[in-house]
């Protein structure tokens, strides 16, 4: 039997822009502090930028036992070389055995380059992770491995990868499959200065200006959702989705589908290519179900599907299924929704 467990830490690369910490790092501090227990080792998270202390805080308020902090007037806004260079630095010191970034622009760019450097492994956009053990076929056992499950196949199904010969383990995390847990002002941690060692040769772009084109719509932050798919049938019919999001004061959304027809703008699309959400109410709308979507809001606490099919998918996942014509549904719902709101303010005034 081969114990490969190491006493290695568990980090999370805290992203953040501007002196603001994104949330998918945050996101990230619920899972990684679940496996950093179950190891028996330290949470560690670690911050790149400039006059970043305040963030390396926030960051022991939500589980951190550690924060390396490595500032650098280079290090102000994010670039490839440099922060790939610091990172693999800090790794090459402190020798954790799992590494976690968030699989956005930056985490996407940046944990492949570490990962070359490091000759590591690096599985992309997970949206789980567990910590087991793994038997080889020649009947080795290696214990305490990561499983980074993600989609794969289109979607189509769902794969465990482990490394259990290279470290650290690596993967970037899907934004919003993870919980947001609540800070802990009280918690007690330790902020670790690392020295950097950089230069301007290693910033070989010069960044003229940031430009930044905000989201339409907070999706991860919606309570209630309407979601419309292909099955709404045109641009116009979409319509609806957004009468019956206005009633309920909820957030627009879509399936891929729907999307690349025109129904509705990218920044509202749901599912394996778009955005994940865990919304308290997901209405379903003309939706089929298929997996990727699911991928994207099965972790909705309540799920209302109306269709007019009863084969289809999103009824499997549904906790109240509407079997019918979506202009014969969804039209009603809209027509007691505004006669209960008319009936709340008379009975106010």
């Amino acid at each position: 039997m081969i114990d490969v467990n190491r006493q290695g830490e568990v980090w999370v690369f805290a992203e953040q822009h501007n002196g603001h910490l994104e949330d998918t790092p945050i996101e990230l501090m619920s899972r990684a502090r679940r496996l950093a227990d179950t190891l028996g080792v330290k949470l560690a998270a670690a911050v790149l930028g400039n006059g970043a202390r305040d963030i390396a805080a926030k960051l022991i308020h939500y589980g951190a036992d550690k924060v390396y902090l490595a500032e650098h007037p280079l290090l102000v806004a994010y670039q490839t070389n440099s922060y790939a260079k610091v990172i693999f630095d800090l790794i090459h010191k402190h020798k954790p055995q799992i590494v976690l970034y968030g699989a956005t622009a930056a985490g996407r760019d940046l944990a492949p380059r570490v990962a070359s450097a490091a000759k590591a492994g690096l599985t992309a956009d997970c949206t789980d992770l567990q910590i087991g053990d793994h038997k080889t076929t020649d009947g080795d056992t290696h214990k305490n491995l990561l499983f980074q499950i993600r989609p794969a196949f289109g979607g189509n199904i769902i794969a465990t990868i482990i490394n259990y010969d290279r470290w650290p383990q690596m993967a970037t995390v899907r934004e919003g499959v993870m919980p947001m847990p609540e800070p802990d002002v009280g918690r007690k941690g330790e902020i670790i200065q690392e020295k950097v060692q950089i230069s301007q040769q290693d910033l070989p772009l010069e960044i003229l200006e940031e430009h930044k084109r905000p989201k339409k719509v907070n999706l991860k932050a919606a309570r209630i959702i309407v979601a419309g798919g292909a099955g709404v049938g045109s641009k116009d019919n979409f319509k609806l989705v957004w009468d019956l999001a206005n009633c309920l004061g909820a957030a627009p959304a879509a399936t891929r589908a729907a999307v690349d027809l025109g129904f509705i703008d990218s920044d509202h699309q749901v599912g394996q290519t778009g955005t994940t959400v865990r919304p308290s109410l997901y209405i379903a709308v003309g939706i089929s179900g298929a997996i990727q979507h699911q991928a994207g809001m099965s972790g909705s606490q309540k799920i209302i599907a109306i269709n007019n099919d009863p084969g289809a998918p999103i009824f499997q996942i549904a906790h109240y299924k509407i079997l019918g014509d979506l202009n014969v549904v969804v039209p009603k719902m809209i027509k007691t929704l505004r006669e209960k709101s008319i009936k709340e303010e008379k009975a106010e005034a």
